[in-house]
This record gives structure tokens, sequence and C-alpha cells, in this order.
């Protein structure tokens, strides 16, 4: 495969905010950054608020009683980039990510003919905003989480802002996004498009 290769992928960004639309969000704020970023690599899709759907707890692919989730998950495996965006909450990932971790915790018993998961061949990558340290924690945390359940992390599979600590500006509330973000989200987006090139044209052997 050439470096010029432009094979139309898609991604879905799963923004795990706690606060439903139409409430301000930075990571939307990034999510829809990030989705820009792809689109410069002939990337398309779209971003789902998991607050603004009932995704039920459970470890299943379908936790039934109007769960929101199956309808998600076809999102996910539609696409061939999915990008998790999280704010960091006592130096954690949010709840709602944690809640979508655990939804993809069904994946490792979904495999194909071959005995290859589902998931395998498709890329992940990590939006974290805060206002204190603790990016690299968090996209440790959910980068350990998204390669048990078969998806590929490129180089740099993570943009972030974290402002000082014991202060409250957040990232929505900055009058320019800071260059340094801005370069690793685009350093992001071109690594995530790449793998995903790399992965569709030459699929992992089974076990």
């Amino acid at each position: 495969m050439n470096a010029t290769d432009k094979t139309p992928l898609r991604a879905v960004a799963l923004v795990c905010t706690l606060s439903p639309s139409p409430a301000s969000s930075s990571s939307q704020l990034l999510a829809e950054q990030t989705m820009a970023a792809l689109g410069e690599h002939g990337v398309t899709g779209k971003v789902i608020r998991i607050a603004d759907h009932d995704v039920r707890p459970g470890v299943q692919t379908d936790m039934g009683d109007g769960d929101a989730w199956p309808e998600i998950r076809d999102t996910i495996m539609d696409a061939d980039i999915l990008i998790l965006s999280t704010p960091i909450w006592l130096g954690h990932p949010s709840s709602v990510a944690q809640r979508v971790m655990e939804r993809l915790n069904a994946e490792i018993s979904e495999t194909d003919d071959e005995g290859r998961m589902l998931t395998y061949g498709k890329v992940a990558a990590v939006c974290v905003v805060g206002n204190e340290d603790g990016a690299h924690k968090v996209s440790a945390d959910l980068f350990q989480g998204l390669n048990d359940v078969g998806f590929s992390l490129p180089p740099n599979a993570v943009t972030y802002r974290v402002g000082e600590a014991m202060q409250g500006t957040d990232f929505q509330d900055l009058d320019k996004t800071p260059d340094a973000t801005a370069a690793t989200t685009a350093t992001l987006a071109a690594n995530s498009a790449h793998l995903a090139r790399r992965l569709k044209s030459a699929s992992y052997p089974a076990g």
C-alpha cells in the first residue's frame, strides 16, 4: 500500500462526559476537533454523547429492556476507528467511560469463524480533558482496556489538555486551542487513519 492511499474510512467518537446534551462539554469539543482532523485524511463518521442514551450497566452486548448499547455497538462495528473521549474525575476516566469499557468487554467472546475478535482490524484512540494532571494515567487505563478487547493502538494514540491544579478553566473556555494540543490531535488523526488503512488491507492472522 502506498502512502497516498485514500481508502474511505469511518470513525465514531464516544463522548463520555457526565453531562447530557445540550450542556457544553470539553470532552465533546476535543472529540469534534479530533473528528475534524480525521476528516483531513478521508475519514467520515459521527460523534455520540453516551449520556444522551440509556446505556445499561453490564458486560453483555445487549442487556435488554431498552438498552441503547446494541445500536451504539452497531455503529462501532461499522467503523474502522473508535475515538473514546473522557474527562478526568478524581484522577480516573469518567464513570461513563468505565461503563463503555465494561460493555466493550463483551467483545472478548464475540469472534469470527477463525476465532478472531470482531474488533480486530479496528483502531482506537483517546481524548482526555481535565483541570489537573492525570491525562497519562487515564489514557493508560483506557489503552489497556481497549487493547484487551481487540483494538489496535497507533503511535501517539492520545490527545489531551489539562490545566494547572487548583484552577477552574476548562478546555472549552479557552480562547484558542493550545498549539501543543492541536498538533497532537493532528498526529493522532494521521496515525490512526494510516494504521486503519493498513489493517483494512491486511488483517491479523487467525489464532
